[in-house]
């Protein structure tokens, strides 16, 4: 009996790791943790011999989460194509910082929060194609070896390679230039943005912006949101603060948004929006404002999800 509780805690201790492959593989906390949920049952559904025969369940919950991600990938190009205005990964809170400390059994909790999770790296898996990602992630991020990818593909560990190597050219065409600001110099420059931005200050906000800065917003078809990204600082400016006048009762919390300086805008303590922010020789270049209230469920606290579903 007690081979078989520290059997089952083993497996169950894997569901972290499983939980942050999987949003990396998926850019959805919400369809990462479906994944998940999937792989372990179809390991409570192995005959207890089978089980036996397992050397190391991680491994093997790994693999099956990581062809079943590899499903969702396939079919989720399909369904982008109809998504209404542009798709945005969902952006993930850092829960001591939004819960007041508090740690649940919600999978945000459970997710590491590094350079592998901000936006922008986040949109750049999404350039990959579904093997180039997986090969990737589990690679490069994750420290698999080939020969472990090489199961999950169905390919052999050296084309697993030639994809992890394909991949990681499309990072590095996509790599920030040398200015990109640390984690001190993103916070300064999002609380520039959001002072600028709450005082109307039109001028302050061109001058935030870099030129050619690039604004990307997610409704989902749900809520208002530009459908097509705008690009200039000025024509970005001008849009934050029509949004400001449209926005009354309107409130702005700096805070960590996957790991990295960001802003979220809420409304009688509902989140509305949430926005991560490239910044380069402090200037923003890149804006991404997630305002599609179901990837925002992670942000809302569990009375506010309750009354959405109602």
């Amino acid at each position: 009996m007690g081979a078989a509780v520290r059997g089952t805690d083993e497996v169950a201790g894997e569901r972290g790791q499983l939980i942050n492959v999987a949003y990396r593989l998926l850019g959805s906390l919400a369809e990462a943790e479906d994944a998940v949920q999937d792989a372990y049952a179809r390991w409570y559904a192995l005959p207890r011999g089978r089980q036996a025969e397992v050397v190391s369940p991680g491994a093997w919950l790994t693999t099956v989460t990581g062809r079943i991600c590899l499903d969702v990938l396939g079919s989720a190009r399909a369904r982008r194509e109809r998504y209404v205005g542009a798709w945005l990964p969902e952006p993930l809170p850092d829960r001591g910082e939004w819960n007041n400390g508090h740690q649940g059994a919600d999978p945000a909790d459970l997710m590491v929060l590094d350079e592998s999770v901000t936006m922008a790296f986040l949109v750049v898996l999404e350039s990959m194609t579904p093997a180039e990602r997986v090969a990737f992630v589990l690679h490069d991020v994750f420290r698999y070896p080939f020969a472990e990818i090489a199961g999950v593909l169905g390919r052999t560990p050296a084309a697993c390679k030639q994809l992890a190597s394909s991949a990681r050219r499309r990072v590095d065409l996509a790599r920030l230039p040398a200015g990109a600001a640390g984690a001190a110099g993103q916070a300064e420059a999002v609380r520039n943005v959001k002072e600028a931005w709450e005082t109307r200050d039109i001028t302050a906000l061109v001058r935030l912006l870099d030129p050619g800065a690039v604004m990307t917003a997610d409704g989902g078809g749900m809520v208002g949101a530009a459908l097509r990204p705008i690009e200039g600082g000025a024509r970005i400016a001008e849009y934050m603060v029509a949004i400001a006048d449209r926005a009354p009762g309107l409130t702005l919390l700096e805070g960590s948004v996957n790991g990295a300086p960001g802003l979220v805008a809420q409304r009688a303590g509902v989140v509305l929006t949430v926005a991560s922010f490239d910044v380069v020789d402090g200037r923003v270049t890149r804006i991404w404002a997630v305002r599609n209230p179901e990837k925002l469920r992670p942000w809302m606290r569990e009375d506010q999800v309750l009354r959405q579903n109602r």
